[in-house]
């Protein structure tokens, strides 16, 4: 306080000395900026994305799915759809992802996780420019490097010698008889192979062929070669991974907006472009009380409930989800639940508890589909006669010992004595 008080003496008998000085202008630095360069700013920003991208809301990985979709590695029974697809784009291991470790030594999956990694870290780049991402990307690259020094990267462990010589399925290089001079793809066709005539008249033509039979890979790459191509495809799974995580809201947000898009109909689609199209930005106050007019006017006859952007849903997913329905819950307060979906969900929710705690039931999971106080009441005590039964019941029971000093209920006793076992 004492600096303070200091300060402020200090600019006093500045301006005391110097009266007549022009005191700076901030109306230059608060003036609100004109139509034509808010056009020009939002324009510019604008241009930066896609129509799907939403100004930075959503991704846009349509082009991306597509190439995914192409893959000639793929061993897929069905087609992901374009959601499945923002689901498993980041997963890279089975279940959810079939393509094998050799598989992903291809240039096309090679290509594919490139044009993969590039647009996510240009997203980010374009959405988040105050945030210092050349950092983050280090860090990524760090703990890439920590994990693979380790052989902890998930997928891309390294394979043992005997594992590689033995296991046909795993790798692609696949089984080579040198005596036959001949490639196996599978280990059981090789085995196979090993007791059939050819290969037995073969050995005999070459005394210096192997005699055991033992599995070679003559056309694989060296396996510094074949370490640094899995090198290159696990830090860009990695790096994707690592941005997909990073980056959950947008991508919560493009699922919530495809299953939206996917649930209105063309003409509500191109509705929605149009008007898209037609917005202009703001140009006075005129536009501003004219936009706010035109929005506390929606028509909403039916009194549907409101979608995201403030308008009324369509009538024909008003009666697909049964939100004409009412659900009364007396546990509730007598609070009324439109539509079965909500009327399920609310058994989970904080008033639906309170209101069976307020009635002294703590046990809720054995409470639902229950709305009524005195079916609730009655259940409960119920439950707690059951308990003290039980509870009674174990505390009677009579205990014996036999000659040998064994501990058993009185009716097994009994019945042991009954039988002469005793």
């Amino acid at each position: 306080m004492d600096s303070f008080k200091t300060d402020i003496a200090t600019i006093k008998e500045h301006h005391k000395r110097y009266p007549n000085e022009p005191v700076e202008n901030l109306e230059k630095a608060y003036k609100k900026r004109s139509p034509e360069d808010r056009g020009a700013s939002i324009a510019l920003v604008d241009s930066m994305f896609t129509g799907e991208e939403g100004s930075g809301r959503f991704f846009d990985l349509t082009v991306l799915h597509v190439q995914y979709l192409n893959l000639p590695v793929h061993s897929h029974s069905r087609r992901l759809t374009y959601l499945q697809y923002l689901d498993l784009f980041d997963a890279f291991s089975p279940p959810q992802n079939n393509i094998r470790r050799d598989q992903k030594k291809s240039e096309a999956y090679f290509q594919y996780l490139k044009a993969l990694q590039d647009y996510l870290e240009q997203f980010m780049r374009r959405t988040k420019p105050l945030e210092n991402l050349d950092k983050l990307f280090a860090n990524f690259d760090k703990e890439f490097e920590e994990l693979w020094a380790k052989d902890e990267v998930p997928g891309w462990e390294k394979i043992a010698p005997a594992a590689t010589e033995t296991n046909g399925d795993a790798q692609s290089d696949g089984f080579w008889c040198s005596a036959c001079k001949k490639d196996f793809a599978k280990e059981s066709v090789y085995t196979a192979h090993l007791t059939g005539k050819k290969h037995k008249k073969a050995m005999q033509e070459n005394q210096d062929a192997p005699t055991n039979g033992a599995a070679v890979k003559p056309h694989g790459a060296p396996a510094d070669l074949q370490r640094f191509k899995e090198r290159a495809v696990a830090e860009r799974e990695f790096r994707i991974k690592k941005l997909a995580a990073a980056m959950q809201t947008e991508r919560s947000d493009t699922k919530v907006n495809v299953e939206r898009k996917q649930g209105m109909t063309e003409r509500e689609r191109q509705q929605e472009i149009e008007q898209l199209y037609s917005e202009t930005p703001a140009s006075g106050e005129k536009d501003e009380q004219h936009d706010s007019d035109e929005e506390d006017k929606i028509y909403n006859p039916l009194k549907l409930p409101l979608a995201w952007d403030g308008k009324p849903i369509p009538f024909w997913l008003y009666k697909l989800h049964g939100l004409g329905v009412e659900f009364p819950c007396e546990i509730c307060g007598n609070f009324v639940y439109m539509g079965r979906r909500a009327f399920d969900k609310h058994f989970n929710e904080p008033r639906h508890i309170h209101g069976l705690k307020c009635l002294g039931i703590t046990n809720t999971t054995l409470f639902r589909e229950i709305t009524n106080i005195q079916e609730a009441e009655t259940l409960w005590k119920k439950i707690q006669k059951d308990k003290k039964k039980e509870k009674m019941q174990a505390e009677n029971v009579v205990e014996m010992e036999d000659n040998e000093g064994n501990i058993m209920p009185e009716k097994v006793y009994k019945d042991l004595e009954a039988a002469g076992l005793l």
